[in-house]
């Protein structure tokens, strides 16, 4: 049998973009449920209450809004079309996903490390029934997100899809999005679970609040450049599901979605993009 040195290092190649790309998904899985613990102030020892003790008031802030601003920029910079068709030139294809998606967790990761406790508390529950309802609330939210997440196409999302259709070396095949169940309640429904997980607390803490308040702003401008690409893209049929579909509140139009073809991109240690 007559070794082809071309064929092994395509094998061997291939096997690395899905290796790559199932890593960087493992660190997304660690940012995300580490996500969910530093919001809720569950068992982790770093939380959005209680951080990096010790920092004057100012300095804490500076840097806790320059580690949220690291994220925004990281995120939001990356997710445009124009820096992905430039990025595409040094990175492969198929890694390009995985590549944002693995930056992104990194950067999370970065956050939850170095945040600054910003003690004070802005509101406390302590009636048990209101608290309970809160912290329903709360997992709602993050449920909301995974759940949109898969809605879409969770691995298409996270670049998985991407590096195993590279390692069985088949075209890839954009799915797209189809409006079902949330979607047709809401254009951003995985965002909408990221504000309701943040803000939904029984105890706000003052670190808690900025980071609830400056999530909140960039999640809000981060949607108008989303749609202003998703337009660019599908045109009229984006434009007809926005007029049909709210962005984040249920209920404010028609809940009627024929639109195919979507992408939403997610906040955190995944996408935009």
């Amino acid at each position: 049998m007559t070794h082809n040195p071309a064929s092994a290092r395509e094998r061997t190649r291939r096997i690395m973009i899905a290796g790559y790309g199932l890593a960087s998904y493992l660190v997304f899985l660690v940012a995300f449920c580490y996500a969910v613990a530093f919001v809720g102030g569950i068992v982790v020892p770093r939380t959005v209450d209680h951080g990096i003790d010790g920092a004057p008031w100012g300095l804490a802030f500076l840097i806790n809004t320059a580690l949220l601003g690291l994220f925004a920029v990281q995120h939001s910079v990356m997710a445009r079309p124009a820096f992905k068709r430039w990025w595409s030139r040094f990175v492969p294809q198929a890694m390009e996903r995985s590549t944002y998606v693995l930056l992104a967790s990194l950067v999370l990761l970065l956050l939850y490390w170095q945040w600054r406790t910003m003690s004070g508390v802005i509101w406390q529950v302590d009636q048990p029934a209101i608290r309970a309802l809160l912290w329903t609330v709360f997992a709602a939210g993050w449920a909301t997100v995974l759940a949109a997440t898969f809605m879409i196409d969770h691995f298409e999302l996270f670049g998985l899809r991407q590096v195993f259709a590279a390692w069985r070396g088949s075209p890839r095949r954009k799915t797209g999005f189809r409006a079902t169940l949330l979607y047709r309640l809401v254009r951003h429904p995985l965002m909408l679970g990221f504000l309701i997980a943040f803000w939904a607390t029984p105890v706000m803490t003052v670190g808690h609040l900025l980071f609830a308040i400056g999530t909140t702003g960039y999640i809000l401008l981060a949607l108008q450049l989303e749609e202003r690409d998703l337009i660019a893209e599908l045109g009229d049929s984006y434009r007809d599901y926005r007029t049909q579909v709210p962005m984040l509140v249920p209920g404010l139009r028609s809940r009627s979605c024929p639109v195919t073809g979507a992408v939403e991109d997610g906040f955190s240690p995944a996408p935009p993009g």
